[in-house]
């Protein structure tokens, strides 16, 4: 996402420089959890706040903090414009120019730091299976 947001115009960054999103998790997995307790983990995990650039807490390099699965809206803008924009910005992310391949291979391992990188698992393995493991870190939250 470092490549997504250089590659904006600069009026688009100033546009964007203050701005928040507001993340939703219910978004990507709200329909793995029974209704029954839908309530109690919107209490345990709340909507937040993040800012749409952040500056990376190790490298020092802004990039975009923004994708289509999680973003519910661009906080204190109207819904149909902060739409457009977020689809903008998302759509930073689907230029080959600002993307990396991996070709699996026998014994394979990626890391990825999901603080600058958006990951998408492409379909392209039939008959095999995928086979994945996931390790997530702790880290800082999302600054400017």
């Amino acid at each position: 996402m470092y490549a997504a947001y250089e590659a904006l115009d600069e009026e688009t960054k100033d546009l964007i420089a203050d701005l928040d999103a507001v993340h939703d998790f219910t978004r990507a997995f709200g329909h793995t959890v029974p209704a029954e307790q839908r309530d109690a983990m919107r209490a345990q995990h709340p909507p937040v706040r993040h800012p749409i650039v952040c500056t990376h807490a190790d490298t020092g390099r802004k990039h975009l903090f923004v994708n289509r699965i999680f973003v519910e809206e661009i906080a204190g803008m109207d819904p149909e414009a902060g739409r457009a924009l977020l689809d903008r910005l998302c759509r930073q992310a689907d230029y080959p120019e600002h993307q990396c391949r991996l070709r699996w291979e026998p014994d394979t391992i990626a890391f990825w730091d999901n603080r600058a990188v958006q990951h998408y698992a492409s379909s392209d393995y039939w008959p095999n299976i995928r086979i994945m493991e996931r390790a997530s870190i702790i880290g800082p939250r999302p600054a400017r």
